[in-house]
């Protein structure tokens, strides 16, 4: 195989005119095809980003009264949801549309936009979907499974890492608070909805909840399993105990200019409250704490990942209150790490004592804070009460003062692990490791078959039933188990994302068909669109497999008169032209045309989708049967675009003969897709490659040409003859 122009061989010279003539040009493609086709280049302009819908009253739609909207942020793009707690009103969440802080690209080029409400401690209290462009969504699955999908983030927490599993993921063993179910078939965008829902969230938690940065995120934090006996005062030395005093003194300072003024009691030096903290998952102090039976009762009771802290009061101030009820979050105590209060409720345990010698019998409760909380138990963290004085006794005064302590552990005493290793889309990329590398090898496969053309393919016996073999890989693995078809609504993504976002990270998160788009682009520049079309494309395999599977049925196949076959092979580009001009001018009818492609109803769904839409697939299919891979040759868009990005090949890789055309006609009368003309011409933009020519070229059986020069005693061998 030589570059464009060269010879293979040793061939006798061409001495007729004719066989000359018909082996300079290539059949050039009408100048307003291709105007049309490059109109959406043209209309690539600068346009501004998009950003969030929602007013005022559009927010109060989604949180009606009680609940209040308040106005919206001037630095974070965030609607503040306010609702009326003992007389004074509370943020009940923060409301923000995700567009405005993670314009992220679906698979239609522009970023779904998601209206989130996230509660002050992080968790999410509502996800909603107020627009997208999903195409598989999009009369496809419907929208159903989406909404489906986003309700499963209500009452998770942005402070964790979370994925998108396997569908039923859940069922199967999956943590509820880490892994939300995915959609089968929606792979890819639901990964991009992920990332979209947690990206804003997390610039939302920096900028009003005093968390999100990347560290606690995702982060798997475990107490290893060390232990040795300690006493009371050796915890306290080392300082898993911490020991929290406030004195009477210290208390008077803090509410010194306050009205409830001098009603303090007691010596100034006297510890007001005299509290002891403990982290009880680490071995080393819960089980000296509590002793060992009660240690391992409290870890099998706390759920996977969740945290248990110890509070024990040795001063006159209970810090539970008096009215404190089992089980509930105590008002006087509160946890708190990186800015943000997390949720602690007591676990509500039997009260039998604190435990080891040493350690006060005062009132005491055990904190559990859960997994979803973010909790980071080996960087410090603080403890912190509330104090209150009243003034009055008909309308009370309450005036609260906050004291704090600082608690922290050696990080000597952690197993620390980040289970988010980049991007979200790298986890793509890890989850489809198996199907990446069949991928990568079929296409190493590929490549020598279509190089060595002496070899395999020289062999009619031995190249066709691989060639089926590829072809049937090419279907079940390739396009129904790994929904790699490639499909113009990629290209669609390509204009919307150069008109608005200038972002194709929507790629990355789709591994399969960015593998293949990328052999595909390499394959145009050596031998033009056929590699893809006739190889790689699902449902092309499809149609030709059921064209094989229907010759024994001896139908008849219809060949289109040339007035009729060139016009029609036109009115792919015309359509490529309307999808892709629509899709520059963001208009909804980019994908409405795009379903004159069948891929989605045929491949991404297999057949499950609406009568209309299952009946236009089969039609194609049976009608391929007589028209052989008309949609393929006369209407798909998707072939257009690699027909016309294929004028950039730089080999003419089939080889010819000066014979080719005149006399023999062979070759172009088994060309099942009209690519080679009554002058031997070959049609490298209709060429599937499906490598019967080459077959028949070098078979001396066949080739007529060789089967004469035999008959008078000559060998020939086939020139690569020049298709411009």
């Amino acid at each position: 195989m030589r570059a464009r122009g060269g010879h293979v061989g040793a061939g006798p010279p061409r001495d007729r005119e004719g066989a000359r003539r018909g082996h300079g040009r290539r059949p050039a493609l009408p100048l307003t095809a291709v105007l049309l086709a490059l109109l959406p280049a043209l209309l690539l302009a600068q346009a501004p980003a998009r950003a969030g819908s929602l007013d005022r009253a559009g927010v109060e739609r989604y949180f009606p009264a009680p609940l209040v909207v308040g106005e919206k942020d001037d630095a974070v793009p965030v609607w503040p949801i306010l609702k009326q707690e003992a007389g004074s009103y509370e943020v009940f969440a923060y409301a923000f549309e995700s567009i405005d802080l993670a314009p992220i690209p679906g698979f239609g080029g522009i970023p779904p936009d998601l209206l989130i409400a996230l509660a002050p401690d992080g968790s999410f209290r509502d996800v909603r979907v107020l627009s997208h462009h999903e195409p598989v969504f999009l009369e496809g699955l419907g929208e159903g499974p989406l909404f489906a999908f986003v309700e499963q983030y209500v009452g998770l927490s942005a402070r964790r890492s979370i994925r998108v599993g396997r569908p039923n993921a859940r069922a199967n063993g999956a943590s509820p608070q880490g892994v939300v179910d995915g959609v089968s078939m929606a792979t890819a965008s639901t990964r991009v909805i992920n990332e979209s829902i947690l990206a804003a969230s997390l610039a939302v938690a920096r900028g009003k909840l005093g968390f999100g940065a990347a560290a606690n995120v995702g982060l798997k934090v475990e107490a290893r399993d060390t232990y040795e006996p300690l006493g009371f005062g050796e915890l306290l030395a080392r300082g898993s105990v911490k020991r929290f005093t406030v004195t009477n003194a210290e208390a008077e300072a803090a509410f010194r200019g306050s009205s409830v003024e001098g009603q303090g009691e007691g010596p100034p030096g006297a510890p007001l409250t005299d509290l002891y903290i403990a982290y009880l998952n680490a071995p080393v102090i819960g089980r000296n704490l509590l002793g060992e039976a009660r240690h391992a009762s409290l870890m099998r009771e706390l759920g996977p990942g969740d945290h248990a802290v110890m509070v024990v009061s040795a001063g006159p101030l209970n810090p539970l209150g008096d009215d404190f009820v089992l089980g509930s979050i105590p008002d006087r105590l509160a946890v708190q790490q990186g800015g943000l209060t997390i949720n602690a409720r007591d676990m509500a345990i039997e009260r039998r004592g604190a435990g080891m010698a040493g350690l006060p019998e005062g009132p005491w409760t055990i904190l559990r804070i859960a997994s979803q909380a973010g909790f980071d138990p080996s960087a410090p963290w603080t403890l912190t009460e509330k104090i209150e004085r009243e003034r009055g006794q008909i309308l009370v005064e309450r005036v609260p003062r906050e004291f704090s302590a600082t608690y922290a552990l050696p990080a000597a005493l952690f197993d620390r692990q980040t289970s988010d290793a980049g991007p979200s889309w790298t986890e793509s990329w890890r989850a489809r490791g198996l199907e990446l590398g069949l991928i990568a090898a079929s296409l190493g496969l590929l490549v020598p078959v279509l190089v060595r053309q002496r070899g395999l393919v020289a062999d009619q016996r031995r190249f066709a039933p691989v060639r089926l073999a590829f072809l049937a890989f090419t279907l079940l693995f390739i396009g129904w188990y790994a929904q790699a078809q490639l499909s113009i609504v990629t290209l669609v993504g390509l204009v919307r994302a150069g008109v608005s976002t200038r972002d194709l990270s929507f790629l990355l998160y789709d591994p399969p068909s960015l593998l293949l788009w990328a052999f595909v682009l390499a394959s145009l520049v050596a031998w033009g669109r056929g590699t893809f079309c006739g190889w790689l494309c699902p449902f092309g395999a499809l149609q030709e497999l059921a064209a094989w599977a229907a010759r024994p049925l001896r139908l008849r196949q219809i060949a289109l008169p040339p007035r009729i076959d060139r016009p029609l092979r036109l009115l792919k580009y015309g359509v490529l032209a309307a999808i892709l001009g629509a899709a520059a001018l963001a208009s909804p009818l980019a994908d409405a045309f795009a379903e004159i492609e069948p891929f989605k109803t045929a491949i991404t769904l297999t057949f499950v989708r609406a009568p209309a839409f299952v009946l236009y697939g089969a039609g194609l299919i049976l009608l391929n049967l007589f028209v052989y891979k008309a949609f393929c040759r006369y209407l798909c868009p998707l072939g257009a675009g690699l027909a016309l990005a294929g004028r950039l090949r730089l080999l003419d890789w089939i080889p010819r003969r000066a014979e080719c055309g005149s006399p023999c006609q062979l070759c172009r009368v088994r060309c099942r897709y009209g690519a080679i003309a009554p002058s031997g011409q070959i049609d490298y933009a209709e060429c599937f490659q499906c490598m019967d020519c080459v077959t028949i070229i070098h078979d001396p059986g066949q080739c007529v040409p060789q089967v004469l020069a035999r008959k008078r005693g000559r060998v020939l061998a086939p020139e690569p003859m020049a298709a411009e």
